[in-house]
């Protein structure tokens, strides 16, 4: 049964330039044209979501708006090809949240091209958990496995304590590998030991030898979620063929260093870009997560808030203040 009017968080903004957000109703007609519509019964938070709630013109230019780059649920109505009413379905990035209404309302309307199925192995709850950060954190390991084994060496994960880089150390742990877990918060040591991390360093450790055009070898690779320093370390400090996949830019969008590291040991720098991942590397990904990439303790990662209690998390996740994901309820 469809629900209209339907809730949603929708943020505003006034003549003066301000924002506030508010749990309102909108209608189904408000919503843009598309082939699919989902109710939407488990969605996640996300930086990029923190940022569109803010104003940040550069993720979301016309307001109203309703931020969620993630949203999983059921099919309400279809008229895509091969998507028929009641597929539980996950739809994370492309435009979704950002000009798009997403995940954050309990309908969302899209094209049938944004859908993917639900992978058998995963609930719609757990697909949620993993998100736009499990689907990111897949593709850094497969950008990575593509070039170094687990005999290697060990893979650094810089940002560790955030979503994506606690998802990539459970899926590292997973197939073996040995993950050295960067973090500046002590308290998210216990959490990162119980996803598989054999090493647990601080910023200051990694950042060792930091000022040289080449550091001695450390890492057989890493995967990198903030970017600036520790993405540059990291690179100085990795094995001759290793490979370095980097999805994350909160430090810093700026790269300062030599192509020393590339030339002098055939280095690879893999970009990782989760919105725009074609249709069928997402899906192979997304049944990689729900079956021999499946990250344990996935229940405990999970911070579970109703619509209602979204809000405070917000400011949180801009100050760097959130262990894990904060998963969404708009079922309840």
């Amino acid at each position: 049964m469809i629900k209209d009017p339907f809730k949603a968080l929708v943020v505003e903004a006034d003549g003066a330039g301000n924002f506030t957000r508010a749990i309102k109703h909108r209608s189904l007609a408000e919503l843009p044209a598309g082939e699919v519509l989902v109710r939407v019964l488990w969605s996640s938070l996300n930086y990029k979501d923190a940022l569109s709630a803010t104003g940040v013109r550069g993720i979301t230019r016309h307001y109203p708006h309703t931020p969620g780059i993630d949203a999983a649920g059921v099919v309400a109505a279809s008229t895509a090809p091969g998507i028929a009413e009641g597929d539980e379905v996950i739809v994370t990035s492309y435009d979704l949240g950002m000009d798009t209404p997403g995940g954050f309302g309990q309908y969302i309307r899209v094209p049938g091209a944004w859908v993917v199925p639900l992978p058998e192995g995963l609930s719609l709850k757990e697909s949620m958990i993993l998100g736009t950060a499990g689907l990111t954190a897949g593709l850094s390991v497969a950008a990575l496995a593509n070039g170094v084994t687990p005999a290697q060496g060990e893979i650094l994960v810089s940002g560790a304590s955030g979503g994506v880089g606690s998802l990539t150390v459970a899926i590292l742990a997973r197939l073996g590998y040995a993950a050295v877990a960067v973090t500046g918060k002590p308290e998210a040591a216990t959490t990162l030991e119980s996803l598989g991390a054999t090493r647990i360093i601080s910023r200051e450790e990694a950042l060792e030898d930091g000022a040289r055009p080449l550091a001695r070898p450390r890492w057989a690779g890493m995967v990198d979620t903030v970017g600036g320093e520790l993405l540059v370390s990291g690179i100085k400090a990795t094995h001759p063929f290793g490979v370095v996949s980097c999805c994350g830019m909160v430090a810093s969008t700026d790269l300062h260093l030599t192509i020393f590291p590339f030339i002098l040991r055939g280095i690879t720098l893999a970009g990782i870009d989760s919105q725009g991942c074609p249709m069928e590397r997402r899906r192979r990904v997304w049944r990689h997560l729900a079956t021999d990439w499946r990250p344990a303790g996935l229940d405990g990662l999970a911070t579970v808030v109703g619509l209602e209690g979204l809000d405070p998390y917000m400011d949180t996740i801009l100050g760097g203040g959130v262990t894990g994901r904060v998963v969404v309820d708009l079922g309840a």
